[in-house]
């Protein structure tokens, strides 16, 4: 069930029921927390591992581990800037369904199969986050198909 809410403009509070600190400036019409709203892409990995593609809660957006697979035709190119172009493309459009976009990102997180090519794709991110200027972490893994050259991984808070 996808819950939206309405900006109330209220004051910062503790529900009393659970206990938990809450805004109600992203709040339903009874000052009540929003539910976290789940993205998924359709993927059969997310619901036999468990996961969303992204989540969504309140004015946070969690966008799961990116590759660089085309979901229209299932496939992923060979090189690590077309990837790269294809994880952010399938990122943008999860922001957007989140009700966000790249300049709403304040954190990435960069996941190389092979970190000496790293530089290659450089021009690309510069061209998604340049003027963003998100905080930023580059690590070297293994990652789940021998195919993928990179993972790209972002949240991100909607402004008001």
């Amino acid at each position: 069930m996808i819950t939206r809410g309405l900006r109330t403009g209220g004051t910062d509070r503790t529900d009393p029921r659970h206990g938990r600190y809450y805004s109600t400036d992203f709040s339903d019409h009874e000052g009540m927390p929003m539910a976290r709203r789940l993205i998924s892409s359709g993927s059969t990995f997310e619901r036999e591992i468990g996961y969303s593609r992204a989540v969504v809660d309140g004015e946070w957006i969690f966008v799961s581990g990116t590759t660089g697979f085309d979901y229209s035709t299932m496939t992923i190119a060979d090189g690590l800037a077309e990837q790269t172009e294809q994880c952010l493309r399938n990122i943008e459009a999860t922001l957007a369904q989140a009700g966000a976009e790249f300049k709403d990102v304040v954190r990435v997180l960069y996941i190389l199969a092979g970190s000496a090519e790293f530089s290659a794709c450089w021009p690309i991110l510069r061209r998604y986050f340049g003027e963003i200027r998100p905080a930023a972490t580059m690590i070297r893994a293994g990652l789940a198909d021998p195919r993928m050259k990179i993972e790209i991984q972002v949240t991100a808070r909607r402004s008001s």
